[in-house]
């Protein structure tokens, strides 16, 4: 069992010796001596250090009171950027199971070896607030490392480091900060001891040889602008990986738009690079986005029917539909989440990150990935506008019925893909591109809510029979099924205007067409 906590940090370099007063930090009443704690660290990696290049470490440690294997996890992009996710597994020999499940998307096919042991003496400064109550640790760390993969050599610092109380304020480590800088220590320039070490132990010519290799060129060329576009995407599934295995909030749904959002510039801009490549990497990514949109559309239909039956005046509601919603809803919950699991261990979803890699690293390029951006992204928007225009016609001249249905839902992908095409635009054509997508979201919104609907009333049905088959009355669940029907009439009703208010000649005429 691994237990998940958000960890808020910064580190300064020091001299190892006495820190200031710290009472006269602002909101600290009182500061408590811990003593000296020894820690002895050892840190595990790939040969090649893919964790550390990934901003990850992972360690088993022992000493101080929270000995056992610590995983640390960049935090979500819009969290403080003090921040990290930090994952406990009790002391063992071998790495827990759990744990290197979450960092997989990462070693791939390689083991996970020793690479660094720090031992550290630490000693703790506590401070607490006029109640009591604890407010940050600051530690000074006098620091010991010996590299124990690719080399023998050792470097030896000093660091102060500053952790806030879970309950603390973000805010609380400005006050520190300034503190500590008055002092005369200096901010570290590296996010963690290892990332330190590594460095430290580091063969000169390799270090400038690794700067040069992540500097990244600004996108010139159409190719250089549909490749970043791209490598974020594929950037983003990766990041997610192991959000996705903890069940944060919304992080299904988020590598799904990853996947449609990289799959749909694939297609967009294949006058940028070659089909022959892409169209399989187009394939399994339909095939990953799918399988996660298991788990998304029931946590979008579960919403949507909680939503519903609580809207519902209490007459309305004959025997138990929240309790047999809340039964099908976990029943689903746990099928689901089992399955996006076992599909992110799978070596289907392992080769399509391998070939993504292989992809970015030796793009399968066309002539024109070599012009001027403009006249090629704007040429291939377009092109995704007059295939959305081609399904939205079709949609709207059936009669309502299944067959209009599935043509509103392919209306909608087509939205979605023009969408992400004029998204991976907007650094070259600018606010065109901008108002593009401004439209296609709204017209997203409409399909969106007609679809889910469609969706909505094929499990109202299964409901109904189930509650039926049970024995209890299942007239809430037909109250339901009427709504989403009239639901569903008003969205096609409202779908002719938003168009002509989406595919207007000035948008066309922004673009350039």
């Amino acid at each position: 069992m691994a237990d998940k906590v958000r960890e808020i940090e910064r580190k300064y370099d020091s001299s190892g010796g006495d820190l200031p007063d710290l009472r006269d930090i602002a909101g600290v009443a009182t500061v408590a001596d811990e003593g000296v704690h020894a820690l002895d660290a050892t840190y595990y990696d790939t040969p090649d250090e893919r964790l550390a290049t990934a901003g990850i470490t992972l360690r088993r440690r022992t000493g101080g009171d929270d000995e056992g294997w610590h995983l640390k996890l960049p935090a979500d992009a819009a969290a403080n950027g003090d921040a990290r996710d930090e994952i406990h597994a009790p002391l063992s020999d071998e790495v827990p199971r759990r744990l290197a499940s979450l960092v997989r998307v990462h070693t791939r096919d390689r083991d996970l070896v020793p690479v660094m042991r720090l031992r550290t003496e630490r000693r703790i400064r506590r401070l607490h607030d006029a109640d009591g109550a604890v407010l940050a640790d600051v530690a000074v760390d006098r620091v010991e490392a010996q590299r124990l993969h690719g080399g023998d050599s050792a470097t030896t610092w000093a660091e102060t480091e500053v952790e806030l109380a879970g309950a603390t304020p973000p805010a609380f480590l400005d006050g520190v900060e300034r503190h500590l800088l008055a002092a005369g220590l200096v901010r570290a320039d590296v996010p963690s001891k290892l990332a330190r070490a590594l460095e430290r132990t580091r063969p000169r010519t390799e270090r400038a040889g690794k700067t040069r290799a992540a500097a990244r060129r600004k996108p010139v060329t159409a190719g250089d602008h549909v490749l970043a576009y791209v490598r974020a995407q594929a950037d983003e599934i990766v990041r997610l990986d192991p959000a996705v295995r903890l069940e944060a909030p919304d992080s299904v749904h988020r590598m799904r738009v990853a996947c449609r959002r990289l799959r749909s510039a694939l297609r967009t801009y294949r006058n940028v690079l070659d089909r022959a490549a892409t169209d399989p990497v187009i394939t399994e990514l339909s095939w990953l986005a799918g399988e996660l949109g298991l788990d998304r559309d029931r946590e979008v239909l579960s919403a949507r029917l909680h939503e519903e039956l609580n809207a519902l005046p209490h007459e309305l509601l004959i025997g138990s539909p929240r309790g047999q919603l809340r039964t099908w809803d976990n029943a689903q919950h746990a099928d689901t989440r089992r399955h996006v699991n076992r599909v992110l261990d799978a070596d289907r979803y392992l080769a399509l990150l391998g070939t993504l890699d292989t992809l970015l690293d030796d793009p399968p390029l066309l002539p024109a990935a070599s012009r001027k951006p403009r006249g090629v992204m704007r040429k291939a928007v377009l092109r995704d506008l007059d295939r959305l225009t081609v399904r939205i016609d079709r949609a709207l001249g059936l009669p309502p019925g299944e067959e209009r249905d599935l043509a509103l839902h392919e209306a909608r992908k087509a939205a979605k893909r023009t969408r992400y095409g004029a998204e991976a635009a907007r650094p070259v054509l600018g606010k065109p591109a901008r108002r593009m997508v401004k439209r296609m979201k709204s017209l997203q919104t409409v399909l969106g809510d007609h679809q889910d609907s469609v969706v909505a009333r094929e499990a109202l049905l299964g409901l109904a029979a189930r509650t039926h088959s049970s024995g209890e009355n299942a007239f809430t669940f037909g109250v339901l099924y009427g709504r989403e029907e009239q639901r569903a009439a008003a969205r096609e009703a409202e779908l002719g205007k938003v168009w002509r208010e989406v595919a207007g000649r000035k948008l066309r005429a922004g673009l350039g067409g």
